[in-house]
């Protein structure tokens, strides 16, 4: 290693490893750190259509289609009953080969993703602790590394790029991590082998399983050598406090889960239970002089619609272009290397509102559509991460009173629901 560099991007996952890429591709010295040694275990295994254009500019597309990744075409939910609906094929929106994703496994992903900044021109080294971002007030200057033979020393940078996901040290830091107050969920998950999955275009689908109290939902996602990854998501609350151990409220959620039941009914459990622990959360800041968060450092909203790898990759993509700017411009300032964060937050704002949408039992998406079928394209635009476009916004102006008639609705059962609501007068839509 350099005793400095123009930017160091410490964390080596997809926000990480793409931010790194690109300012590297531009020309600008960039040393990528991670901690742990590649490859290395991470959840979030199933990705959105809308990641294409991000790995498409990364240049890793073939490696993708070349390599053993599980394809995934569709989603597919299950009722608290057990019913199955018929697949969601992204598709059937827009039939480029875009619409096509992969479930993926992340520890090869990842790695993938290390090795392409490498070849981009980005010196990158795992095993390598972060010990301290340095900073001069409130500028970030560089960082203090310890090796994998325990030697430390200082790094200084002119930009520092946090992607260390639930870690986030900036953040954490400087107090500006803000969980999400309506989103205190948690999950449990295990890995699968020989999980009954469906033929043809329909075998790396990813299901959305809901118990039959309605209090969890399952996420069912097939990977490739016949593994599964089978999470159960509910309320903190509900899950962790006084039910057992993880694994005892993991096999109670289970039995109560009619759909998935029957798909492990020939299944070999592979791993160790897994927990994760309100991992919603958001960042008052994305940027200040000489330092910038991504991907789960920055944010992270929620499982349900498998967005996580996208918004990661889409973050480091955007801050990506704001530090080859600021470089250029010999300005690496908050605002300069902040600029992307505005429309970034906004996109994911859209998405946030689907994820309440879906958390709110008297909400129904089939009820909307049946009222507004105009919108199913909105929606499914949304859903498969078409959220950084005008567009994203359009569908809002009649879901958001089916949204507040549901909340009303949960807080009053009394409450008529499944009805579409009165029109606002002018006055209260203006407001």
């Amino acid at each position: 290693m350099n005793d400095s560099y123009d930017c160091i991007v410490i964390g080596g996952g997809p926000a990480g490893s793409t931010a790194a890429a690109l300012v590297a591709e531009a020309g600008r010295n960039t040393l990528l750190l991670e901690r742990e040694k590649f490859p290395r275990f991470h959840v979030g295994e199933s990705l959105m259509p809308e990641s294409y254009w991000s790995f498409k500019r990364l240049g890793v597309l073939d490696k993708l289609k070349q390599g053993h990744f599980q394809r995934k075409f569709s989603v597919q939910f299950a009722s608290h009953t057990g019913r199955e609906s018929q697949p969601f094929y992204f598709s059937e929106r827009d039939p480029r080969e875009c619409s096509e994703t992969w479930q993926v496994l992340r520890s090869e992903l990842d790695e993938m993703l290390f090795k392409n900044a490498a070849e981009k021109g980005a010196d990158c080294h795992d095993q390598t602790r972060v010990l301290d971002v340095l900073f001069d007030g409130r500028r970030a200057t560089g960082v203090r590394i310890e090796t994998a033979d325990g030697q430390s020393r200082d790094i200084a940078a002119r930009v520092v790029v946090d992607a260390t996901g639930q870690q986030s040290i900036i953040a954490n830091r400087m107090g500006i991590r803000q969980p999400n107050p309506k989103l205190k969920k948690a999950a449990i998950w295990h890995y699968y082998r020989n999980a009954r999955r469906d033929s043809g275009r329909n075998e790396g689908a990813t299901l959305v399983l809901y118990t039959n109290d309605k209090k969890a939902w399952f996420w069912y996602i097939p990977l490739h050598d016949n593994i599964v990854s089978i999470g159960v998501v509910a309320d903190a609350a509900h899950l962790l406090k006084g039910r057992g151990t993880p694994d005892e409220v993991y096999f109670e959620e289970v039995e109560k889960c009619p759909a998935l039941k029957a798909r492990l009914a020939d299944a070999e459990l592979t791993s160790n239970v897994r927990v994760l622990r309100e991992f919603s959360y958001t960042s008052s800041e994305a940027a200040g002089d000489g330092w910038v968060l991504i991907g789960d450092a920055y944010v992270f909203l929620d499982p349900i619609y498998s967005s996580g790898v996208f918004l990661a990759l889409k973050s480091g993509e955007m801050a990506g272009d704001c530090i080859i700017d600021a470089l250029k411009a010999n300005d690496p300032s908050a605002a300069r290397l902040g600029a992307w964060a505005k429309p970034f937050t906004d996109g994911v704002y859209w998405m946030s509102k689907l994820v309440y949408a879906f958390y709110n039992d008297s909400f129904s998406f089939g009820r909307f559509i049946k009222n507004y079928p105009h919108h199913v394209g909105n929606v499914t635009d949304l859903l498969v991460g078409k959220v950084f476009q005008p567009s994203a916004a359009d569908v809002f102006k009649d879901m958001d009173p089916w949204i507040e008639q549901a909340a009303a609705t949960k807080a009053n059962p009394s409450e008529k629901t499944g009805e579409k609501p009165a029109e606002k007068p002018a006055s209260a839509a203006a407001s």
